[in-house]
């Protein structure tokens, strides 16, 4: 029976708490970059054992300002995996960069390390992995490919709260790491970003992120402070607001009861599609927690009759809300024409680019609602068997 409502793909969870704190916050002296920002920057750098962290308007944003701190300019050369969305690419661009794409592990679809070292140039600069999913790349391979190449790492971690690679949480380090509080992720400030640190990569990047200004315009603003400020760099206008942080705050002292419902979601679709042989599942190598961001949900096209756009399709007939994670970035036209990408130049990420969708992952999803789309996938599955 198909339900009679709408389920989005992965609708927030906000609650009164959150809203309180907003309230508050408009009802306060200070609506943009102030108290609650730095407030929040600290409980996240804590939460994750972080060296430093600066709240940012964007993981976009975060991923910028942590490429410019390592130095990205005109001419150098950041390797990164076509197996994400277009923003990881992007921002190598903005900064007169080129984005060196490679192709990803077929189990995890992270970046796969040993294509990584063939690409290594002189001109690279820095490796740009994306912890898929949720699911951390392959760490090791990588700082060891940086380390005896003399290369950054920058990790693109927008669906990588709260991950762990091999005892240590994604974002723990020395390294920049950018995450991501759009509105579908497991933290949500409606829009923003944090980008974690060592303490000097930090400071460079605060500067850059409020005009390239050598003081916080909080600083210069609360009582005592001074008017008086340098522009020493020509920043950013990239900075978090109050209001964004009033969510963080609250949206991240629920962050342990949001995971142990997704966990609960994800168990619940992997006892309900093991069995079936048109459906490849989601792994998680025992080295890492995955952060379940995602469930991708990749189809095996010789057991049916429709390829994956016709099976998205049944499914919102049913009401059931899905997405795509992602369109390759060698697909897109602005890299596919610049750089003469073919579309099988990356074959595992296309192949699995075709068969796969994103599954609705939320802790807002009811017991009834995870019953509603597991019976929609078996419905759809048994109705173009092949």
């Amino acid at each position: 029976m198909t339900r009679k409502t709408f389920l989005p793909f992965s609708p927030p969870s906000i609650s009164e708490d959150e809203i309180k704190e907003v309230v508050d916050t408009l009802r306060s002296d200070w609506l943009t970059t102030g108290p609650k920002t730095k407030r929040f920057e600290e409980a996240f750098r804590e939460r994750l054992g972080s060296p430093a962290a600066l709240a940012l308007n964007s993981c976009t944003a975060a991923l910028h300002l942590g490429l410019a701190a390592l130095g990205v300019g005109r001419g150098d050369e950041v390797i990164t995996t076509t197996m994400t969305f277009a923003a990881s690419a992007n921002i190598i661009e903005h900064l007169g960069g080129r984005p060196v794409l490679v192709d990803v592990e077929p189990d995890t679809l992270n970046i796969d390390p040993a294509q990584v070292e063939e690409k290594i140039t002189t001109r690279t600069k820095v490796i740009l992995p994306v912890h898929f999913a949720g699911h951390p790349a392959a760490m090791d391979q990588i700082f060891e490919l940086a380390g005896d190449n003399n290369l950054g790492v920058l990790e693109d971690a927008a669906h990588a709260l709260p991950a762990v690679y091999r005892g240590k949480a994604i974002g723990s380090g020395d390294n920049p790491a950018a995450f991501s509080f759009y509105a579908t992720k497991n933290l949500t400030t409606a829009e923003g970003g944090m980008l974690t640190g060592s303490e000097e990569l930090l400071e460079q990047a605060r500067v850059l992120s409020l005009h390239g200004m050598s003081r916080d315009a909080w600083k210069r603003y609360e009582q005592g402070g001074s008017w008086y400020y340098e522009v020493v760099s020509p920043g950013y206008k990239y900075n978090m607001t109050d209001i964004q942080a009033a969510l963080g705050l609250h949206q991240l002292r629920r962050l342990e009861g949001f995971q142990r419902r997704r966990g609960e979601v994800v168990r619940a679709y992997n006892d309900a599609f093991s069995g079936c042989e048109a459906l490849e599942l989601p792994v998680e190598r025992a080295e890492v927690e995955h952060a379940w961001h995602l469930y991708v949900l990749r189809l095996r096209p010789e057991a049916l009759t429709i390829d994956r756009d016709q099976f998205i399709r049944e499914l919102e007939s049913r009401n059931i809300g899905t997405s795509v994670h992602f369109i390759p970035v060698h697909l897109h036209p602005y890299y596919r024409d610049k750089y003469g990408y073919a579309a099988g130049d990356f074959p595992v990420a296309y192949e699995n680019y075709r068969r796969l969708l994103s599954l609705p992952l939320s802790p807002r999803l009811t017991n009834e609602d995870l019953a509603d789309v597991i019976e929609a996938v078996l419905q759809v599955v048994k109705r173009n068997w092949r």
